[in-house]
């Protein structure tokens, strides 16, 4: 719901202890005190629902892996690209390059570098990555690898072990970069 003066207005009525509205707040700011308690509500409409329009962009490379699903490779939006998660898959022949979590994260970072020159970005500007592994225990090996590709300072970054991968993929990695 979109609060408005009106709106604020009655709320604050309807309530047996509340107390007359308070502006003085700064812009777009009403507060109001309920038994006690003093809760802000934005008096302007659009501080809660906007009309802005995002243009997106599909961003779709043959020299990475083909999306598995009704999903993009990666999508730029505003100055930012939103890159989905990637596998170990060899893009040329769908399949994994091998079952080691070293060459699937190699092959990763090889696929996630084709999906961000195709975007107009590259390594350095990625400022965000999810790394999810089938096991924890791989953290090591795989950070060897990933921190050849990404220079100072590095991306932020979680990582997670997951009860299962596509394809059952030892490893996929999702990331954000700015344009």
């Amino acid at each position: 719901m979109a609060w408005t003066t009106a709106a604020v207005s009655r709320f604050a009525a309807a309530s047996p202890a509340a107390a007359p509205l308070s502006y003085g707040l700064g812009a777009g700011a009403a507060s109001l005190s309920f038994a006690g308690r003093r809760r802000f509500a934005p008096v302007v409409a659009a501080s809660l629902s906007t009309s802005a329009t995002v243009v997106k962009e599909a961003v779709q490379t043959e020299k990475a892996p083909a999306a598995l699903g009704p999903y993009s490779q990666a999508i730029k939006a505003n100055n930012l690209v939103f890159m989905s998660g990637v596998l170990g898959l060899n893009p040329e022949t769908g399949k994994f390059v091998s079952e080691s979590v070293e060459e699937q994260t190699e092959q990763v970072m090889k696929n996630m570098g084709e999906i961000l020159k195709a975007s107009g970005a590259s390594y350095s500007s990625v400022v965000k990555t999810t790394i999810m592994l089938a096991d924890l225990q791989d953290f090591k090996k795989v950070n060897e690898i990933y921190a050849k590709y990404f220079p100072a300072p590095a991306p932020a970054r979680s990582t997670y072990q997951v009860a299962a991968l596509p394809l059952n993929a030892r490893i996929e990695i999702e990331c954000i970069a700015a344009l």
